[in-house]
């Protein structure tokens, strides 16, 4: 299970690059799709527990993370005639170089940070403050507000990743109202991109300024 584990974090690593690299923002939802479907995989994986319990949640957690929000983008991406090439203010060689950068912070910041739960990887660490990263750097860098959604969508893959080394001792319930919390607001997002690019026929969050009562 241990060789499983890493190999699957290893991927959620290359899912990050994958959207920094990303030239089309098709690619860029599909990307953190699948990142969504190996992020429902990793507690089997980790705690190796296949109970009702585990394999709902792991379930859930592919069909809202892989499949609904996603699917949801996609969507909205459609419906707002979304122009499917992103505008990064970083081009793709700068963010892939911010995304190694990030990696190598999370190594560092993790191994001041152990995590001690029982059978818990070394890598779970350091790839959640990597996915956090990723998340930042594509919110900062990205002037498309849906491929900020993306971002955010990263951010909250990162926390869910740390989340795991303490899912032994955090309830199913807890756990569930946090992906309760990121369906509503994905949601939201969505309506106000939708409702963005009808306004402003743009989605460059730098428009919003433009705004006035």
């Amino acid at each position: 299970m241990a060789t499983l584990t890493d190999m699957l974090l290893l991927l959620v690593l290359l899912a990050n690059f994958a959207v920094l690299a990303a030239s089309r923002l098709s690619f860029t939802i599909r990307a953190a799709a699948a990142q969504g479907i190996l992020l429902g995989l990793l507690p089997l994986a980790i705690h190796g527990l296949w109970s009702p319990g585990n394999v709902g949640f792991a379930a859930g957690t592919v069909v809202v993370k892989g499949v609904l929000l996603p699917g949801f983008l996609l969507w909205a991406m459609r419906e707002a005639a979304v122009r499917r090439e992103v505008e990064p203010s970083l081009g793709p060689m700068g963010s892939i170089a911010a995304g190694i950068l990030a990696v190598g912070l999370a190594v560092a910041l993790s191994a001041h940070l152990p995590l001690t739960g029982e059978g818990v990887p070394a890598l779970l660490g350091a790839v959640s403050f990597a996915t956090v990263m990723t998340g930042l750097i594509v919110l900062t860098t990205r002037q498309k507000a849906m491929t900020q959604v993306v971002g955010y969508l990263l951010l909250e893959n990162g926390v869910y990743i740390f989340g795991l080394a303490l899912s032994g001792r955090v309830p199913l319930l807890v756990e569930m109202g946090v992906l309760l919390d990121l369906v509503v607001g994905v949601f939201i997002m969505g309506l106000v991109v939708f409702d963005m690019n009808r306004e402003l026929e743009s989605l460059d969050s730098g428009r919003l300024s433009e705004l006035r009562d």
